[in-house]
């Protein structure tokens, strides 16, 4: 079994539950979160970029009133082997529009899983 976390855009939540729930997926957990990519946050600090390679050298000199947490919401699901990459390509298809900011999805292994109320662990315990 693996453990998928997204973290995405929050307007695109309702679209990408629905998604999830059309290909199989209904269940998952949601949190909102914050945090910021490679870009320090939209309108954060300045970088200097190396326009040959488009990477970030070093950020320039700010102040810390300048960085900006970006708000997301961090989607969680646990899926079986085999449909680990149809719930990472439903998620990416919904989310993706090219910009920054589109999110990252996080694939973990797990070891084990146990529902709480009956005890079931393992495939029995998600199903």
């Amino acid at each position: 079994m693996k453990e998928i976390i997204a973290c995405i855009r929050r307007h695109q939540v309702p679209a990408t539950k629905k998604a999830l729930e059309e290909a199989g997926f209904p269940a998952l957990t949601i949190q909102s979160i914050e945090g910021r990519g490679k870009q320090y946050g939209i309108g954060g600090w300045e970088a200097e970029v190396d326009p040959e390679l488009n990477k970030v050298l070093r950020p320039q000199q700010v102040t810390e009133s300048r960085i900006n947490w970006i708000p997301k919401r961090m989607l969680t699901l646990i899926v079986q082997d085999q449909e680990v990459e149809s719930a990472v390509k439903t998620i990416t298809e919904i989310n993706k529009t090219g910009h920054c900011g589109d999110g990252k999805i996080f694939v973990c292994p797990l070891h084990e899983v146990v529902r709480v109320r009956t005890g079931e662990v393992g495939k029995e315990a998600v199903l």
